[in-house]
C-alpha cells in the first residue's frame, strides 16, 4: 500500500476519520492525502469574515493538521489537496489521478447530519471509486486496535475479490479474520457453495499466515445478519462487495452495500468485483 487518501471537512467525524487513516498509514508504511472539496454551504461555516479566502483559510487548516500528525507518521508523508466540484466525484477522481489503493471517509449514515457527507455522497463514491473505501461512521474509538475483521461470504463468485484487501489489512495489524458463511438458500447446490468458498479462503489464510475462524449463519437479511454477527464478536471492520452477480436468492446488490454503509455502527470496507485481482493476496 503506497498512498491512502482521506476526506476532511473539518468536523469531528472527519478528523476522526483521519486518525482513523493514519493507523493504517503507519502500518501499511504508506503516504497520506487530506483532501477538502470546496462546496459553498461548508466553506461559510469555516469563515469566520465574510471577505476571508476560503482557499487560504483552508490551507491553513490543512498545514495545522500536518504539523500535529506528521510526527505520528515516520515512514511517510502527509499531503493534502482542494478541490472544486462535486465532492463524490472530486475524491474519485483524485484517486484516479493519484493511484490511490484506499479512500477512508466519515459518515453518519441517514440518521444523522454530516456537512461533508450530507445525502448519498458516501454511497456515491463507494460507487465510482477506483479503489476500495472504508467508511467510518461518528463515535467509532481511534484507540481501539483492528483486532477483528468480518469477512462474509455468499454463494456467488465475486464474493472472493475482497479476500485480497482483507489479508492486506489482517497481515497489517495481526488482527483476525472471521470468515461468515452466509446461507441466504435452502437449496443444496448454493449452500454447497458457500462451504466451497469458505474452505478455499481459509486455505487462502493458511498460506499466507492470516488468523482466521470460520462461522455459518442461515441469513434471511444479509446486512442485519452480518451487522448483528459483527457487533456480537465486537469486530473493528466489515468488509463487503458493492455489488455481485445477482441471483433470485441474493445478494450484496446496491441497497445491501448502502444498507450497510448507512447502518453499520462497525467500520465497512467496501470493494468492487475485481478491484483487487491484481493484488499481492488475490485468490
Amino acid at each position: 500500500m503506497n498512498l491512502i487518501i482521506v476526506g476532511v471537512d473539518f468536523s469531528d467525524n472527519s478528523i476522526n476519520c483521519l486518525e482513523h487513516a493514519l493507523t493504517i498509514a503507519k502500518k501499511a508504511g504508506a503516504d497520506l492525502m487530506m483532501v477538502w472539496v470546496n462546496i459553498p454551504s461548508i466553506a461559510k461555516n469555516l469563515l469566520s469574515e465574510k471577505d476571508a479566502d476560503i482557499n487560504q483559510v483552508v490551507t491553513e487548516k490543512f498545514e495545522d493538521l500536518v504539523r500535529k500528525y506528521q510526527p505520528m507518521l515516520y515512514n511517510g508523508k502527509i499531503t493534502f489537496a482542494i478541490r472544486q466540484g462535486k465532492v463524490y466525484k472530486e475524491i474519485a477522481n483524485l484517486a484516479k489521478e493519484k493511484e490511490a489503493d484506499i479512500i477512508l471517509v466519515g459518515t453518519h449514515g441517514t440518521s444523522g447530519y454530516d456537512p461533508f457527507w450530507i445525502g448519498s455522497n458516501a454511497n456515491k463514491l463507494i460507487s465510482i471509486a477506483p479503489c476500495p473505501v472504508i467508511t467510518i461512521r461518528l463515535g467509532v474509538d481511534i484507540n481501539r486496535d483492528l483486532t477483528k475483521i468480518v469477512l462474509p461470504l455468499d454463494d456467488t463468485q465475486e464474493t472472493r475479490h475482497k479476500v485480497a484487501i482483507a489479508t492486506d489489512m489482517a497481515l497489517y495489524f495481526n488482527a483476525e479474520v472471521l470468515i461468515l458463511g452466509l446461507y441466504t438458500s435452502s437449496i443444496e447446490h448454493y449452500r454447497h457453495l458457500v462451504d466451497s468458498y469458505c474452505e478455499q479462503v481459509g486455505k487462502h489464510f493458511v498460506k499466507y499466515g492470516v488468523k482466521h475462524s470460520l462461522h455459518k449463519t442461515e441469513a434471511g437479511n444479509v446486512t442485519k445478519t452480518t451487522i448483528e454477527f459483527a457487533v456480537k464478536m465486537d469486530a473493528n471492520l466489515i468488509c463487503i462487495m458493492t455489488e455481485q452477480t445477482t441471483s433470485a436468492m441474493n445478494l450484496w446488490l446496491g441497497p445491501y452495500a448502502q444498507q450497510m454503509v448507512n447502518q453499520s455502527p462497525v467500520p465497512v470496507l467496501s470493494v468492487h468485483p475485481k478491484q483487487q485481482l491484481s493484488m499481492k493476496y488475490s485468490l
